[in-house]
């Protein structure tokens, strides 16, 4: 069950709140009609995805309620915030079901809850694809929550290389709880 909820990320140009910002309530593909550069973010309420590149794609970041006066540094990044996502609240059953393969080949696991390596829990070393049923998850490059990581809401994930993911193996997972908004 989703939960219906007005949900607010301000931009700043500048790090510490300053300059010219940006407030967004809801997806947003494309920041550079708004913003040139990025460097603090404040998360008044709700969960957020920000990317890199336009449309949802690139190096992403789960933000939620707090202050972030210079997470540009924090991540790595440059200034290029270029798109960001809206995560909805949810509250009900979480279930996805991973493969080892690209197409929901090989090796296929049903998951219910969080996982801190896939490895440890199901001897699997790698997983290239996923069909998530209920809920929203976040998937880590490396086991315990670590590394890059994607962003996963209901649907049929075939093969997260074509996502722009290339190069990435994911390794661990963990459910977007409500306690987080």
């Amino acid at each position: 069950m989703l939960l219906g909820r007005l949900f607010t990320i301000i931009f700043y140009e500048d790090r510490n709140f300053q300059g010219r910002s940006y407030e967004c309530m809801s997806d947003c593909s494309d920041m550079h009609s708004y913003m040139s550069r990025c460097h603090s973010c404040r998360v008044e309420s709700g969960c957020f995805m920000v990317y890199d590149r336009p449309n949802y794609m690139g190096n992403q970041y789960f933000m939620r309620r707090g202050e972030y006066a210079d997470y540009m540094s924090m991540m790595g990044w440059n200034d290029c915030i270029r798109s960001c996502r809206m995560i909805p609240m949810y509250r009900g059953s979480y279930r996805m079901r991973i493969y080892e393969r690209e197409n929901f080949g090989g090796q296929m696991y049903e998951m219910m809850d969080d996982c801190d390596s896939i490895m440890d829990r199901y001897h699997m070393s790698n997983c290239m694809s996923c069909h998530v049923m209920d809920g929203h998850w976040l998937m880590y490059e490396q086991p315990h929550y670590r590394g890059r990581m994607m962003y996963l809401r209901p649907g049929e994930y075939r093969n997260f290389m074509n996502m722009g993911m290339s190069g990435m193996r994911f390794m661990s997972m963990r459910r977007i709880m409500d306690s987080w908004y």
